[in-house]
Protein backbone atom coordinates (compact mmCIF):
# COMPACT_ATOMS: atom_id res chain seq x y z
CA UNK A 1 0.00 0.00 0.00
CA UNK A 2 1.38 3.30 -1.33
CA UNK A 3 1.31 6.40 1.19
CA UNK A 4 -1.94 7.84 -1.94
CA UNK A 5 -3.75 4.64 -1.50
CA UNK A 6 -6.61 5.70 1.08
CA UNK A 7 -7.04 3.26 4.29
CA UNK A 8 -10.44 1.84 4.85
CA UNK A 9 -12.80 2.25 7.44
CA UNK A 10 -11.64 -1.61 8.74
CA UNK A 11 -7.77 -0.97 8.41
CA UNK A 12 -7.84 3.02 9.47
CA UNK A 13 -9.95 1.43 12.98
CA UNK A 14 -7.29 -1.46 13.04
CA UNK A 15 -4.64 0.93 12.90
CA UNK A 16 -5.88 3.48 15.84
CA UNK A 17 -6.04 0.84 18.23
CA UNK A 18 -2.88 -0.53 17.53
CA UNK A 19 -1.07 0.92 20.22
CA UNK A 20 -3.47 0.38 22.64
CA UNK A 21 -3.52 -3.20 22.02
CA UNK A 22 -0.11 -3.49 23.26
CA UNK A 23 0.06 -2.66 26.45
CA UNK A 24 -0.28 -5.58 28.48
CA UNK A 25 -3.21 -4.15 30.66
CA UNK A 26 -5.62 -3.64 27.76
CA UNK A 27 -4.44 -5.95 24.90
CA UNK A 28 -6.83 -6.93 22.29
CA UNK A 29 -9.70 -7.97 24.50
CA UNK A 30 -9.68 -4.63 25.94
CA UNK A 31 -9.19 -2.80 22.80
CA UNK A 32 -12.21 -4.62 21.40
CA UNK A 33 -14.43 -2.96 24.73
CA UNK A 34 -12.72 0.63 23.66
CA UNK A 35 -14.39 0.05 20.19
CA UNK A 36 -17.98 -0.68 21.34
CA UNK A 37 -17.98 1.82 23.96
CA UNK A 38 -21.13 3.94 23.93
CA UNK A 39 -20.25 7.66 25.95
CA UNK A 40 -22.34 10.72 26.81
CA UNK A 41 -20.54 14.33 26.94
CA UNK A 42 -22.00 17.21 28.50
CA UNK A 43 -20.73 19.85 26.94
CA UNK A 44 -18.68 21.19 24.43
CA UNK A 45 -16.27 23.60 25.31
CA UNK A 46 -12.95 23.73 26.73
CA UNK A 47 -13.14 20.27 28.28
CA UNK A 48 -15.65 18.74 26.00
CA UNK A 49 -13.64 18.85 23.30
CA UNK A 50 -10.78 17.37 24.01
CA UNK A 51 -12.29 14.43 25.67
CA UNK A 52 -14.45 13.86 22.58
CA UNK A 53 -11.39 14.24 20.20
CA UNK A 54 -9.15 11.72 22.21
CA UNK A 55 -12.08 9.27 22.66
CA UNK A 56 -12.66 9.55 18.53
CA UNK A 57 -9.36 8.81 18.13
CA UNK A 58 -9.24 6.03 20.27
CA UNK A 59 -11.79 4.70 18.02
CA UNK A 60 -14.81 4.56 19.98
CA UNK A 61 -18.24 3.40 18.58
CA UNK A 62 -20.29 6.06 19.84
CA UNK A 63 -20.07 10.21 21.03
CA UNK A 64 -23.65 11.51 21.99
CA UNK A 65 -22.41 15.65 22.92
CA UNK A 66 -25.05 18.23 24.08
CA UNK A 67 -24.50 21.88 24.21
CA UNK A 68 -27.11 24.80 23.50
CA UNK A 69 -24.53 27.18 23.24
CA UNK A 70 -22.97 28.84 19.93
CA UNK A 71 -19.54 28.94 19.22
CA UNK A 72 -17.60 32.64 19.64
CA UNK A 73 -14.24 33.83 18.83
CA UNK A 74 -13.17 33.61 22.24
CA UNK A 75 -13.89 30.12 22.48
CA UNK A 76 -10.95 29.32 20.04
CA UNK A 77 -8.12 29.28 21.99
CA UNK A 78 -8.60 26.42 24.18
CA UNK A 79 -12.03 24.55 22.19
CA UNK A 80 -10.62 22.76 19.84
CA UNK A 81 -12.97 21.45 17.48
CA UNK A 82 -14.34 24.66 16.65
CA UNK A 83 -13.00 27.14 14.18
CA UNK A 84 -13.33 30.89 12.81
CA UNK A 85 -15.33 29.83 9.90
CA UNK A 86 -18.07 28.27 12.53
CA UNK A 87 -18.49 31.16 14.89
CA UNK A 88 -22.43 31.35 15.97
CA UNK A 89 -22.99 27.75 15.19
CA UNK A 90 -24.48 25.24 17.76
CA UNK A 91 -21.34 23.71 19.91
CA UNK A 92 -22.53 20.13 19.87
CA UNK A 93 -23.04 20.67 16.28
CA UNK A 94 -19.79 22.14 15.25
CA UNK A 95 -17.85 19.65 17.45
CA UNK A 96 -20.15 17.00 15.59
CA UNK A 97 -18.91 18.08 12.15
CA UNK A 98 -15.42 18.30 12.87
CA UNK A 99 -15.44 15.07 15.07
CA UNK A 100 -16.89 13.28 11.57
CA UNK A 101 -13.72 14.68 9.53
CA UNK A 102 -11.64 13.72 11.96
CA UNK A 103 -13.14 9.98 13.36
CA UNK A 104 -15.26 9.32 10.02
CA UNK A 105 -16.27 5.96 11.79
CA UNK A 106 -17.43 7.49 15.05
CA UNK A 107 -21.40 7.66 14.90
CA UNK A 108 -21.56 11.25 16.79
CA UNK A 109 -24.89 12.62 17.62
CA UNK A 110 -25.46 16.42 18.28
CA UNK A 111 -27.54 17.70 21.02
CA UNK A 112 -27.86 20.90 20.29
CA UNK A 113 -30.37 22.13 23.23
CA UNK A 114 -29.77 22.44 27.00
CA UNK A 115 -30.46 19.37 28.88
CA UNK A 116 -31.95 18.77 32.57
CA UNK A 117 -31.97 15.50 34.65
CA UNK A 118 -34.77 13.99 32.77
CA UNK A 119 -33.47 14.49 29.08
CA UNK A 120 -29.69 13.40 30.39
CA UNK A 121 -31.14 10.37 32.01
CA UNK A 122 -32.63 9.65 28.86
CA UNK A 123 -29.61 9.88 26.80
CA UNK A 124 -27.63 7.99 29.28
CA UNK A 125 -29.56 4.92 28.51
CA UNK A 126 -28.24 3.94 25.46
CA UNK A 127 -24.39 5.22 26.53
CA UNK A 128 -22.31 3.28 28.45
CA UNK A 129 -20.62 6.23 30.26
CA UNK A 130 -21.25 9.47 31.34
CA UNK A 131 -19.10 12.36 31.07
CA UNK A 132 -19.99 15.73 32.32
CA UNK A 133 -18.19 18.55 31.17
CA UNK A 134 -19.92 21.52 31.98
CA UNK A 135 -19.40 24.80 33.60
CA UNK A 136 -22.07 25.20 35.78
CA UNK A 137 -22.84 23.07 39.17
CA UNK A 138 -27.31 22.90 38.11
CA UNK A 139 -25.85 20.90 35.33
CA UNK A 140 -23.21 19.08 37.46
CA UNK A 141 -26.26 18.19 39.62
CA UNK A 142 -28.67 17.14 37.17
CA UNK A 143 -26.17 14.64 35.80
CA UNK A 144 -25.10 13.55 38.89
CA UNK A 145 -28.63 12.18 39.51
CA UNK A 146 -29.47 11.23 36.55
CA UNK A 147 -26.18 8.84 36.30
CA UNK A 148 -27.33 7.51 39.83
CA UNK A 149 -30.70 6.92 38.87
CA UNK A 150 -29.52 5.00 35.69
CA UNK A 151 -26.16 3.30 37.37
CA UNK A 152 -24.28 4.81 34.61
CA UNK A 153 -20.63 5.25 35.87
CA UNK A 154 -19.83 9.75 35.72
CA UNK A 155 -17.01 11.51 35.08
CA UNK A 156 -16.76 14.86 36.21
CA UNK A 157 -14.25 17.43 34.72
CA UNK A 158 -13.69 20.54 35.18
CA UNK A 159 -11.15 23.53 34.63
CA UNK A 160 -10.48 27.30 35.74
CA UNK A 161 -7.52 29.51 36.13
CA UNK A 162 -4.81 26.98 36.49
CA UNK A 163 -6.53 24.63 38.10
CA UNK A 164 -8.25 20.75 36.69
CA UNK A 165 -10.57 18.90 39.23
CA UNK A 166 -11.70 15.28 37.54
CA UNK A 167 -13.55 12.67 39.81
CA UNK A 168 -15.02 9.84 38.90
CA UNK A 169 -18.33 7.65 40.57
CA UNK A 170 -18.78 4.73 39.46
CA UNK A 171 -22.65 3.61 40.61
CA UNK A 172 -22.45 0.11 39.79
CA UNK A 173 -20.98 -0.05 42.96
CA UNK A 174 -23.70 0.69 45.94
CA UNK A 175 -21.06 2.42 48.26
CA UNK A 176 -20.49 4.82 45.53
CA UNK A 177 -20.40 8.84 46.73
CA UNK A 178 -22.05 10.72 44.37
CA UNK A 179 -21.10 14.29 43.55
CA UNK A 180 -23.23 15.92 45.99
CA UNK A 181 -21.45 14.22 48.34
CA UNK A 182 -18.36 15.59 48.03
CA UNK A 183 -20.27 19.06 46.70
CA UNK A 184 -23.48 19.50 48.16
CA UNK A 185 -25.88 22.37 46.07
CA UNK A 186 -26.21 24.65 48.83
CA UNK A 187 -22.43 25.42 48.93
CA UNK A 188 -21.51 26.42 45.77
CA UNK A 189 -21.53 29.44 43.59
CA UNK A 190 -20.44 29.12 39.89
CA UNK A 191 -16.92 30.40 38.91
CA UNK A 192 -16.52 31.05 35.14
CA UNK A 193 -13.55 31.13 32.98
CA UNK A 194 -15.42 34.67 31.47
CA UNK A 195 -15.27 36.38 34.53
CA UNK A 196 -11.74 34.59 35.68
CA UNK A 197 -9.67 33.70 33.16
CA UNK A 198 -8.28 29.90 32.04
CA UNK A 199 -4.78 29.59 30.77
CA UNK A 200 -5.71 27.68 27.86
CA UNK A 201 -3.80 24.22 27.59
CA UNK A 202 -5.62 23.60 31.37
CA UNK A 203 -9.02 23.17 29.81
CA UNK A 204 -7.32 20.40 27.69
CA UNK A 205 -5.45 18.92 30.40
CA UNK A 206 -9.00 18.40 31.78
CA UNK A 207 -10.64 16.66 29.00
CA UNK A 208 -8.07 14.45 28.44
CA UNK A 209 -7.76 13.13 31.53
CA UNK A 210 -11.20 12.98 31.86
CA UNK A 211 -11.41 10.66 28.71
CA UNK A 212 -8.30 8.41 29.78
CA UNK A 213 -10.68 7.46 32.47
CA UNK A 214 -13.40 6.46 30.34
CA UNK A 215 -11.07 4.42 28.83
CA UNK A 216 -9.19 2.71 31.72
CA UNK A 217 -13.16 2.08 32.85
CA UNK A 218 -13.80 0.30 29.71
CA UNK A 219 -10.57 -1.74 29.41
CA UNK A 220 -10.82 -3.10 32.79
CA UNK A 221 -8.05 -0.52 34.20
CA UNK A 222 -7.80 0.75 37.81
CA UNK A 223 -9.82 3.94 37.59
CA UNK A 224 -10.02 7.23 39.73
CA UNK A 225 -13.43 5.71 40.90
CA UNK A 226 -14.27 7.05 44.22
CA UNK A 227 -11.77 10.36 44.34
CA UNK A 228 -11.23 13.56 43.34
CA UNK A 229 -8.08 14.51 41.79
CA UNK A 230 -7.21 18.15 41.89
CA UNK A 231 -4.33 19.46 39.73
CA UNK A 232 -2.64 22.84 39.48
CA UNK A 233 -0.83 23.30 36.04
CA UNK A 234 0.82 26.67 37.30
CA UNK A 235 3.21 24.47 40.28
CA UNK A 236 2.65 21.23 38.85
CA UNK A 237 1.03 20.24 42.31
CA UNK A 238 -1.66 17.25 42.63
CA UNK A 239 -3.72 16.21 44.95
CA UNK A 240 -5.71 12.94 44.85
CA UNK A 241 -8.74 13.26 47.22
CA UNK A 242 -10.59 10.05 48.28
CA UNK A 243 -14.13 10.56 48.39
CA UNK A 244 -17.07 9.01 51.18
CA UNK A 245 -20.41 8.60 50.43
CA UNK A 246 -22.39 10.63 53.24
CA UNK A 247 -25.44 8.85 54.77
CA UNK A 248 -27.34 12.12 54.81
CA UNK A 249 -26.85 13.30 51.29
CA UNK A 250 -29.47 14.74 49.88
CA UNK A 251 -29.29 13.13 46.07
CA UNK A 252 -27.64 9.70 47.05
CA UNK A 253 -28.23 9.24 50.74
CA UNK A 254 -31.87 8.38 51.44
CA UNK A 255 -32.41 6.00 48.03
CA UNK A 256 -33.63 2.57 48.91
CA UNK A 257 -31.57 1.15 46.45
CA UNK A 258 -28.41 2.00 47.35
CA UNK A 259 -28.93 0.61 51.07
Amino acid sequence: MTCDTPLSVIDLKAARGSRHALLREVGQSGQHRIEALRVLILGAGGVGCPAALYLAEAGIAHITIADSDKVEASNLARQTLHTAERIGTNKAQSAKIELARLAPAVDVCAIPEWVDEEKIAFLAQTCDIVIDCTDNFKTRHAANRAALRCRKPLITASAIRYSVQTAFFDFSQKDSPCYACAFPEDDELDVKASAVGILSPVAGIAGMIAAEEALKWTAGLKTLAGSLLVLDPLTWEMQRIHLARMPNCRSCGCRADRL
